[in-house]
Parts: C-alpha cells; structure tokens; sequence
C-alpha cells in the first residue's frame, strides 16, 4: 500500500487503560499525537518488537503509570512526513526505526548539557522516553506514545535509518533490546575502542536481550563468550548463538566452582530477583573485572556483597539503552556481520496475546508485531 499523505490518516493503537492492560486487555483505539513540529517524522509502523518494558509499563510495575498509554519502543517503519528542519538527513520513504528515547534536553532549557553535547544523549536528566511521558522541550507538553499502533510522530534527532543489509523485522528489537547490550559491551568491554580482543564475557539470562548480548560479544571479537541461565533446556540455543559454554545456573549446586575468576566481564540481563546469588555471579569475574546489570528488576532490589567487590577491585555499574550514535554503529555492524535476533513475527492484531506469552515465557526470543499494509 502506497504511503497516506500526512493528512490522511489516523493515529489509532493498542491502549492500556489500566494495570489489566498487562493481563491481555489493552484495547484498539484512536488517541492524539503530539502536534506537529518542523522538527519531527511521521513513521508509517511496519514493525514493533515486544520489549519486557511493554509489560513492566503496562502493570505499573516501575511505579504509576500515566493512563492511557501506548507502548512499543521498537519501532520500524517508512517515513511519511518529514519536517523541513529533519530534511535532508530523512526523507519521505526511507525506512526509519525509534528506540526507547524519542527527546532530550539538547540545551533547550537554557543550560548547557554535558551528556547531550557529547553524543550521550540517553544519560540526559531530561531524557523524553519513547510512551508514558511528555514532550517537555518542544512546547507542547503532549504525551508520547508507542508503536504498539499504525503511525508514530517522533522528534527527528532520535530517528534513526535502517541500514539496507537489515531486514525490519530484524531491526525492531535491536532498537531497544539490542543496543542495551550492545552498548556496555563496547564501553566496559572493550575498552571504548570497539572490540572485544582477547575478553572473556559472560551473559546472564539467556533471554531477548541476552541472546542478542552474545551474537554481539563474538561480532566483537570476544576471546570466550560464557551464557548463563537457570534451565538446561536452552543449552543447544547458547551454542548456536555463539557461546563457547553453557552454565544452567538453577540446576545444582557449586556451578560457580569451576568457572571462577574466569570472566572479564558479565552483563546481566535478569529482569527477575527470583534465585539470584550475586555472590556466585561476582565469583566468575578476575581481578578489576566489570559486573554491568542492565535488566531493572521490578521485585526488589540487587544485593552486592562487598567483601566479594573490596576483594578483587570488581566494578558494578549499569548501563542505560543507548544514544542515537549507538544505534547507529550497532546497525551496521548487524549489516556488516549479519546479526540477527531469533524472533517471531505476530500480527499487530495479535498484541494483547504476545504480552501475555511474554510474560508467559514463551518467547524464542523477542516478538515482533507485523502491521499488514496491503
């Protein structure tokens, strides 16, 4: 179906109303997108991959949520109305993709911001999330909405094309679910310089974002990738994603035991408490190694043990999404390496369905939603 002009069609998408939104009963609709800038795209949604936000957002599970929303913060689709002030680096008909972040700061309120000038505009105090938030700095003050819907109005600056050698389906859950771990790994990996020679990188939760964490850590050159997970049952998946071994860490005790101080770094992907033993965790990391949580658990809080960190100078730090710049480098390294998240494709009428099947656990590995345009 050819591109509507910008006149001509409707926002319309799955909206939570309540926390049973998470229980399968967001309900389709028409809502109001923010008014149109020079400064924004409209996106056409072909495809929108299902994020463990979606859930955490649609339960209030982060805190209150701001009803009614729509969520989906991996969005992929063809640019239908490109504002004079985007033009020429989008144009109409080029295929686009959003992440998690759709604004920031970038100086507007009057002060210089340090993480906005640098390019780490996912770290600004003033980040403007992708739904359940407001536009604060284009004075409109509208809420944003997710691609969980047909067509997305987003700020320019955080729109970011798809490289030709990535399909759109693929390209979803790399926007959020992907860089999230793509861009720890370079940073505390790799030292920032974008490889990961000679490192030995153990992936906790062998999930959406921790089978993308793998494919990433040997695109990059890890020495050693070690997955972590509680069941057995997805030793044969770790092993064709590209890890060298498999660790189910919910099967027996003393599993730490033969694999201490091997690691160099662990990402952790958990978005659970359930089982967790950061003391054996920590155990895996040699000397001046980096434990970096990226999962935000919504059942407590992680416990360190400081005796484990003092002993070996560990570091613990986190990692936040990342910025349009990362987006773009891990795009077309998926190009250039042919990285491709495992998922399945649901039509976007089948929404209310994947979130429970997320939540669920029935994932192999992200679910994408596929609007059908024809």
């Amino acid at each position: 179906m050819a591109a509507a002009p910008h006149h001509d069609y409707k926002f319309e998408g799955w909206v939570g109303h309540d926390t049973s939104a998470a229980e399968g009963k967001m309900v389709w609709g028409e809502y109001e997108p923010k008014p149109w800038r020079e400064t924004d795209v409209d996106i056409r949604i072909t495809h929108c991959g299902v994020c463990g936000t979606d859930s955490h957002t649609l339960r209030s599970g982060w805190g209150p949520t701001p009803y009614p929303v729509v969520v989906g913060h991996e969005i992929v689709g063809v640019a239908v109305r490109v504002g004079s002030e985007v033009a020429p680096t989008i144009r109409p008909g080029d295929r686009v993709g959003v992440g998690a972040q759709s604004d920031s700061c970038r100086g507007r309120d009057g002060e210089e911001c340090a993480e906005c000038a640098s390019g780490e505009e996912n770290y600004c105090s003033g980040m403007v999330v992708t739904y359940a938030d407001t536009f604060r700095y284009d004075g409109t003050g509208a809420k944003t909405a997710g691609g969980f819907a047909r067509y997305s109005r987003v700020p320019g600056h955080f729109v970011i094309p798809i490289p030709a050698g990535v399909d759109s389906a693929a390209a979803a859950p790399m926007l959020c679910g992907g860089v999230t771990v793509y861009s720890p790994l370079v940073r505390f990996g790799g030292g920032g310089c974008g490889n990961l020679e000679g490192v030995s990188v153990g992936v906790v939760g062998l999930g959406g974002l921790g089978h993308m964490a793998v494919q990433f850590s040997k695109a990059l050159g890890a020495k050693r990738v070690v997955g972590l997970s509680r069941r057995g049952d997805k030793r044969s998946d770790a092993l064709r994603l590209g890890c060298d071994e498999y660790v189910a860490t919910g099967e027996g005790s003393g599993w730490a035991v033969p694999h201490a101080g091997t690691l160099d770094l662990i990402v952790s992907t958990i978005s659970s408490l359930a089982a967790v033993s950061m003391g054996e965790y920590l155990s895996l990391l040699r000397r001046d190694g980096t434990f970096c949580q990226v999962g935000n658990p919504d059942d407590g809080d992680l416990v360190m043990p400081q005796g484990a960190i003092i002993a070996k100078r560990l570091r613990i730090t986190g990692s936040c999404i990342g910025s349009p710049g990362e987006i773009r480098e891990m795009l077309q390294l998926a190009a250039d390496k042919n990285i491709r998240p495992w998922i399945e494709e649901r039509p976007m009428s089948e929404a209310n369905q994947a979130i429970v099947d997320l939540d669920a656990g029935k994932a192999r590995y992200r679910y994408v939603l596929v609007n059908d345009w024809k």
